[in-house]
């Protein structure tokens, strides 16, 4: 895993902005690779000056919706059996798979949105979409909703942390835990106060 981890950080090193899209949409198409360990190098490297902050966030954003249009499109088409029988192909364990769609069917075209910000549930949410097929721009929309706030905050962190910057890959967990809350809170605090 070191040694794929490494490989990865050559490729956003040489490639840039072009890299950080590739693997985003390698996350979120559900290939087990860790938002942390990307957009936390690429804010190192906004730190370093070598990218800026609005290039490294779009392409981060451009690479998670594809890649999150291409695992919905998988689902859509090929279904729940598709995924089970060819998933372990792509290293898409069938007990994340179980995990994502235990929060759809929870909390509906919503889970698409607050699942962004959670680990292992943000990478395969887009298949359980899929299965049930639930409108295409509301997905597109959620999405984009949860995906903008998470891409922001672990590159901002990485550009915080600079040299340190791998700390996110130990913190990555209890980072979204306590993302999650924020928000939550956020959330209920303005929708109290608009009553």
């Amino acid at each position: 895993m070191e040694q794929i981890s490494q490989a990865f950080l050559t490729f956003i090193d040489s490639w840039g902005y072009f890299a950080v899209a590739v693997l985003m949409a390698m996350e979120n198409a559900c290939i087990p690779v860790p938002s942390e360990l990307i957009l936390g190098f690429a804010g190192y490297l906004v730190s370093a000056e070598r990218m800026t902050f609005t290039g490294a966030m779009t392409a981060g954003m451009i690479g998670g919706m594809a890649g999150s249009i291409f695992a919905y499109v998988v689902g859509a088409t090929g279904g729940r059996k598709f995924v089970d029988k060819y998933g372990k192909y792509f290293f898409v364990k069938k007990s994340h798979v179980d995990l994502a769609q235990k929060w759809f069917d929870k909390y509906g075209i919503r889970a698409v949105f607050f699942s962004r910000m959670l680990p292992v549930v943000r990478t395969f949410i887009s298949l359980p979409a899929g299965f049930a097929r639930v409108n295409f721009k509301q997905f597109l929309f959620y999405t984009f909703a949860g995906s903008l706030p998470w891409t922001a905050l672990i590159l901002y962190a990485g550009v915080l942390l600079g040299d340190n910057w791998e700390y996110l890959l130990e913190l990555g967990h209890k980072f979204s835990a306590a993302f999650v809350i924020i928000s939550v809170a956020i959330i209920a605090w303005l929708y109290f106060r608009r009553k």
